[in-house]
């Protein structure tokens, strides 16, 4: 399967006052969290909580800032989260696909809704 990239509107809801930023975001499910570059960090004015150690993709291990509140929007869904920053693209990872419901339709390379809940998100709690 090729790479999937969806357009994400990206903003922060304890200071409506600025403008969201749309990006174009690697959808990968291999990844857990998301990712945000520095520039979309220092946009949003968003809080540094803590930092955190990642593991990249060559195995070396980093020390990167986990901010937020950030709220993300696809379609017709949105989800609350906070990001890691690290890299100069947007990732988007499993769980905040999971939070929106979303899902990955591979024969047309696409992130789109659960066309089991069209119009509201659903959630499996058990």
């Amino acid at each position: 399967m090729g790479q999937i990239f969806a357009d994400i509107k990206i903003s922060n809801p304890s200071n409506p006052a600025l403008e969201s930023v749309t990006a174009k975001a690697l959808v990968d499910t291999g990844a857990l969290f998301l990712c945000i570059p520095q520039h979309i960090a220092i946009q949003l004015n968003l809080t540094e909580f803590e930092k955190r150690e990642v593991t990249i993709a060559d195995g070396s291990k980093k020390l990167v800032p986990y901010v937020g509140p950030i709220k993300l929007n696809y379609a017709n869904r949105m989800c609350l989260t906070g990001a890691l920053v690290l890299g100069d693209m947007v990732l988007l990872g499993a769980m905040p696909m999971e939070d929106m419901d979303l899902i990955i339709h591979p024969a047309q390379l696409k992130l789109t809704v659960n066309p089991a809940n069209p119009n509201i998100a659903g959630a499996l709690v058990v």
